[in-house]
């Protein structure tokens, strides 16, 4: 940390501060330190169909508050589709500690999530992994899943020949078998493990996965938003279990709100590792597909601030 200047991280250090090993070690702490709080967060929508998000949160050690955009069509300008910064604090002297790259933390961040859920409740954990959107995210999935799950094959589909092309060659450059695939319904079949991280602007899947499969669905994170058709969503909830990544998701889900599911009975990943809440009186069946529903929370973000947070003040 010492080429940083008063605790503001370039993009670079950002993600060096933040290795998946130790960031989902810290969300998992997290979900079970009584002492977090973070309020709703608040969304505003920008002319021309972008969103302005801020989210606070805080611990007794540590406050943030997150500022970013979200503008979906900066993905035909050739600029990032996320932007904006954290800001982190010292709870007891309300000292800035660290300027955060946002879209860094929030890709880390989402990767780690996922990478939680699918330590705690996917079956196969060998692969192939199945990701459907190539961009930030995706590669983001693709690491995380690479180092926390040990994944060595990856199949990547994207409607940009590009973005696909690119993420495979980084998958190759960090020794997976990799390759492109044009249908990911057809490739539903094949993997055990999937991640949809897609813009999320129309339903991209409407195959459904296998019995054995564990999905995060991370692209649709507005009740407008979706990636997995209806049919899909309403089997899985039959089938399978569902579980969402926080009580946001109540009304933010939007695959699941879209298929007329009631999100506010499913467990949380807090209850699944607190092993508390509606994990515990949940159906939980020993076959049948797991979908896990992640829509963001300013908690994954304080998980990262404090992560950093430590590494500053060694």
């Amino acid at each position: 940390m010492s080429s940083t200047v008063h605790g503001i991280l370039s993009s670079q250090q950002t993600a060096v501060a933040l290795p998946y090993h130790l960031l989902t070690r810290e969300i998992e702490a997290l979900l079970q330190d009584p002492s977090v709080t973070v309020p709703p967060r608040i969304v505003q929508a920008l002319h021309g169909g972008g969103s302005l998000f801020v989210m606070p949160a805080a611990d007794a050690c540590v406050a943030i508050s997150k500022l970013i955009s979200f503008i979906p069509g900066n993905a035909q300008r050739g600029l990032p589709t996320i932007q904006g910064d954290i800001v982190v604090f010292d709870v007891q002297t309300g000292r800035r500690i660290a300027l955060l790259d946002g879209p860094t933390v929030t890709a880390r961040r989402t990767a780690a999530v996922s990478l939680l859920a699918a330590q705690k409740l996917a079956r196969r954990r060998d692969g192939p992994l199945l990701i459907v959107g190539a961009g930030v995210q995706g590669r983001a999935h693709l690491e995380a899943f690479h180092g926390g799950l040990g994944v060595q094959e990856v199949r990547v589909a994207s409607r940009s020949s590009a973005s696909a092309e690119a993420l495979v060659n980084h998958a190759k450059a960090l020794g997976l078998q990799a390759r492109r695939v044009d249908d990911p319904n057809t490739e539903l079949a094949n993997c055990p493990l999937v991640v949809s991280t897609t813009s999320a602007q129309q339903v991209v899947l409407t195959s459904r996965p296998r019995c054995d499969a564990f999905v995060a669905a991370v692209g649709a994170f507005t009740p407008r938003m979706v990636e997995w058709s209806a049919e899909v969503c309403q089997h899985m909830e039959r089938t399978g279990t569902l579980v969402v990544d926080t009580r946001d998701a109540d009304h933010e889900a939007g695959d699941l709100l879209q298929a007329g599911i009631d999100v506010s009975a499913l467990p949380t990943l807090a209850d699944v590792v607190g092993q508390t809440g509606a994990w515990q009186t949940a159906t939980r069946p020993s076959q049948g597909p797991v979908f896990f529903k992640s829509c963001g929370w300013g908690g994954w973000d304080l998980a990262a601030a404090r992560c950093i947070a430590n590494a500053l003040t060694r």
